[in-house]
């Protein structure tokens, strides 16, 4: 019996640690100045009070700091994600799109033209693409930052007209600083961007010098039919009702893979929990693993053909052939 005090104990300790972990970072991140680090410091040592209150008996620590967690529980509870915010000008809007038969057409579609990340003209279209025509689907990693993290791209090529490219991204108002950590407490928006990859693409091969990689999936026009219209859905359930991003549970690569899975949860390209869905930067790996890339080939090599970062930037961005320059010797896993 003892024993199983001494555990029940522990656990608690546990969860009473990790509210106190969130809870101070909660108010550090949604309070300002010097408000936002004494509450946080505050809330911090009322939640290693409750802890200690477990070990000694002092019942009305633990419980004290239960109803500060409640409380706090509620203000959280009370934010709300907004449309309505002075956005940065590249996610000032939100893509729709509308379906008639095959006939998909997409307002808002962003096609900016990059000289760098803070100079460059906006251009806001409407185009028209036809489902009879998809022939894939394509999926990009850009790197910033080491091996571990990448943002992740998805583009459905098409046989009549370049690839429709999609971006999940951190809707910043103007002025807003990007922070992971940040992005655990409500902080920031969820952004849709439907584009043509010389935007998508060339704002992260051009304009940010980033480390650029493209991995051609072994989807069947069918498949890739079926996971773009699951991407149409939620491109308008968004342009509807605002969401929260969030670092772990709502972001480049979680979306993608709900999205897969509400359509296809037999697929082989389905994602299931796995790290390398949160550390994307490792993604190829479990992609190869799965057989959605080529297996043929070691992932080195397989790695080393898909980076073109450098081929990108040889490609101007007016080039109407810019997609299909930078595929040049990319292998496929194509059907």
């Amino acid at each position: 019996m003892a024993a199983l005090i001494i555990l029940f104990r522990l656990l608690v300790t546990l969860v009473v640690l990790g509210a106190t972990a969130w809870g101070s970072g909660l108010l550090l991140f949604r309070l300002t100045g010097m408000t936002a680090q004494v509450a946080a410091i505050g809330f911090g040592i009322a939640g290693l009070a409750g802890a200690i209150g477990l070990w000694t008996g002092a019942v009305r620590l633990p419980l004290s700091f239960a109803v500060l967690f409640v409380g706090l529980l509620g203000w959280w509870s009370s934010f709300t994600p907004s449309h309505d915010r002075d956005w940065i000008p590249e996610l000032a809007r939100l893509p729709s799109i509308a379906r008639e038969g095959d006939t998909l057409t997409v307002s808002n579609l962003r096609n900016f033209n990059w000289r760098t990340e803070a100079d460059y003209d906006q251009h806001w279209e409407t185009r028209r693409y036809d489902l009879s025509k998809v022939e894939g689907i394509d999926l990009f990693l850009s790197y910033w930052s080491g091996e571990a993290i990448a943002h992740l791209l998805v583009s459905f090529p098409f046989a009549d007209q370049p690839p429709l490219t999609f971006s999940i991204e951190v809707r910043r108002e103007k002025g807003e600083e990007w922070s992971a950590l940040a992005g655990f407490f409500r902080s920031y928006e969820m952004a849709y961007v439907a584009a043509p990859e010389r935007d998508l693409i060339g704002l992260r091969s051009h304009a940010r010098k980033e480390d650029v990689r493209l991995f051609r999936l072994g989807a069947t026009p069918e498949r890739a039919r079926d996971v773009l219209l699951a991407y149409v859905a939620d491109v308008n359930r968004l342009a509807a009702e605002p969401r929260w991003y969030n670092t772990l549970t709502t972001n480049c690569t979680t979306v993608v893979f709900r999205l897969v899975d509400s359509v296809a949860p037999g697929w082989k390209l389905s994602l299931p929990l796995d790290p390398r869905v949160l550390l994307s930067g490792f993604l190829p790996g479990y992609l190869q693993r799965i057989g959605a890339v080529r297996t043929d080939m070691p992932l080195e090599e397989l790695v080393r053909q898909g980076r073109i970062g450098e081929k990108a930037r040889a490609v101007s961005l007016d080039d109407p052939d810019f997609s299909k320059k930078i595929r040049e010797g990319v292998p496929t896993a194509r059907p």
